[in-house]
């Protein structure tokens, strides 16, 4: 088999039940196909940007790298739970996933979109971050195939072939436990 381009890995897993309450860490969470992360504030329609449904807003990541270079650009140090995004991870490129599937473990999940950075986000931090996320802000995603998540977990690009056992990408609210994304 063929070496392949990149291997990363997840680092944490952080979720809120509710938009603005902190977020906590997770040791390992369920990522539902067409839903969202299980007990996260968007697959339950408590996210700020609920109102506004979109099947790429399923799970967001954002790389250490990132977070790092972030962080030496304001001067003080950032963390991933800080910047409310689902699965941070290291060593994958993240802005080239636009458009393509890939796996986070035994899940399958498209890389919907680029994530925008927004000024709730330092309001909520009071942070200046806005300005350094710009264009790296992380990977807004839809997942394919869920499963559990766990850090240390490999993210990696699919292989030939591998993506043709999953479904087509939600595109409208799914429900679970009651309440829809």
């Amino acid at each position: 088999m063929a070496d392949e381009p990149w291997r990363g890995e997840v680092l944490s897993i952080y979720v809120a039940e509710y938009a603005g309450v902190e977020m906590h860490a997770l040791p390992a969470a369920r990522l539902v196909a067409g839903v969202g992360v299980a007990d996260d504030r968007y697959a339950l329609g408590h996210g700020h940007y609920s109102y506004m449904w979109h099947p790429d807003r399923q799970l967001t990541l954002i790389s250490q790298e990132v977070i790092d270079e972030v962080s030496r650009a304001i001067g003080e140090p950032v963390d991933g739970m800080e910047l409310r995004r689902n699965i941070v991870t290291r060593g994958v490129p993240l802005n080239s996933l636009v458009g393509r599937c890939f796996a986070i473990g035994e899940t399958i999940v498209y890389g919907g979109r680029l994530n925008v950075p927004c000024r709730y986000l330092e309001r909520l931090i009071d942070k200046k971050v806005f300005e350094p996320l710009l264009g790296r802000s992380g990977l807004n995603c839809r997942i394919l195939r869920g499963g559990t998540v766990r850090p240390g977990d490999v993210v990696r690009p699919l292989r030939p072939g591998e993506d043709s056992t999953i479904e087509a990408p939600a595109t409208e609210p799914v429900e679970i436990d009651g309440a829809s994304e």
